[in-house]
């Protein structure tokens, strides 16, 4: 009976854009077990992936509505679903694996469940990286983008910021675990912007700081200073977070790292970095304290960078002592334009992939 409640779970957010692919070892599961109780883990299908009241998942579900009140605020304690809670109004919608579920693991991670899934990563990231469209799309530095090269409003750090109205402070999961490990990296743990469009919806959160807009660009500046790659959403419009990346510790990143995929599948960016060979004077700064997925190579004393394997981030740019690095934006035929929302990212994602997700829109 368990078992078999936890194997539908699965069936389902493997049937959501995302995925949520299966193994031999059967790992995927008892990650599940670990998050989910029984009860939780058969009630998240009546959720949906858009935001609705607790009397239509309750009407949907057939059972009372305080009942239901109770276990979808109980769900969104435990970070299997996830909920916004606004002037009196609370709202709820299911998530995928990732991003989604895995993230809001992070008042809960412990050794057990970072273990497994670092058990699960190479088999999920394989799946989800590979698919397309890339989840993150890489905001360069933006003092780094030259003038004549207009960045569009989603390739602009401060237009995300700029829209936003309310804005939280949290650790990075991804850095969170590899530390359970005994892997985490030196840079910065708490690194993790989540943006919303109106103010004080983070009024009450038990997890993260609350920031200011100019406090938030201030955590940016920071990222920035210890070579960490801005990350967003790949949309156009409706962004709600900025994750500031390592590549030894970051899910993403390390898809390209660890795993192996080209890099213009993991992620999404509009420009590459170029170094000119006769201005470098081969400290090697770029590719030893910068760039964070080994896109710089030695080069008959100087270094070059090996474009199919660029991310574009900046990084590498405005630490070069000679002024040897600039970026530059890619040729017209070479930029993928994002899909418009959230919702555009998963009806791309769910054609790809070949799945109906139709019941769970």
């Amino acid at each position: 009976m368990s078992d078999a409640v936890y194997r539908k779970l699965a069936a389902i957010l493997d049937t959501l854009p995302n995925g949520f692919p299966s193994t031999e070892s059967g790992v995927e599961l008892k990650i599940l077990e670990k998050i989910f109780r029984p009860e939780d883990a058969a009630f998240f299908g009546h959720l949906r992936l858009s935001f609705e009241t607790p009397g239509q998942i309750a009407q949907r579900a057939g059972r009372p509505l305080e009942e239901v009140e109770a276990q979808l605020k109980e769900m969104w304690r435990r970070g299997q679903i996830f909920g916004v809670a606004f002037k009196g109004l609370k709202l709820y919608k299911m998530v995928p694996w990732a991003f989604g579920i895995y993230e809001l693991q992070l008042p809960h991670m412990d050794r057990e469940l970072a273990e497994l899934n670092e058990v699960y990563m190479p088999v999920y990231g394989r799946q989800f990286l590979s698919g397309g469209p890339p989840l993150m799309q890489v905001i360069p530095i933006e003092r780094d983008i030259p003038a004549e090269q207009q960045a569009l409003t989603y390739e602009k750090v401060s237009s995300i910021i700029e829209k936003g109205q309310s804005f939280l402070l949290n650790e990075c999961i991804c850095k969170k675990e590899q530390g359970l490990l005994g892997r985490r990296c030196a840079k910065p743990l708490e690194v993790c912007l989540a943006i919303a469009p109106v103010p004080g919806v983070f009024d009450g959160s038990k997890i993260g700081k609350i920031l200011t807009r100019e406090e938030a660009y201030g955590v940016l500046e920071q990222a920035e200073q210890a070579g960490l790659v801005h990350l967003t959403w790949n949309i156009e419009d409706g962004h709600f977070f900025i994750c500031n990346c390592c590549g030894c510790c970051c899910g993403i990143l390390r898809g390209i790292n660890d795993l192996g995929i080209p890099a213009g599948l993991v992620v999404n960016s509009s420009y590459f970095a170029s170094i000119d060979p006769d201005a470098c004077v081969g400290c090697g700064i770029c590719k030893e304290e910068r760039c964070q997925v080994g896109a710089i190579e030695e080069d008959e004393g100087g270094y070059r960078v090996v474009k199919e394997r660029c991310i574009g981030c900046g990084l590498c740019v405005g630490t070069c002592p000679a002024g040897a690095v600039q970026l530059v934006r890619k040729a017209p035929e070479e930029v993928v334009r994002p899909p418009k929302d959230e919702h555009a990212w998963f009806e791309e994602r769910g054609r790809r992939r070949g799945v109906d997700y139709s019941a769970y829109r």
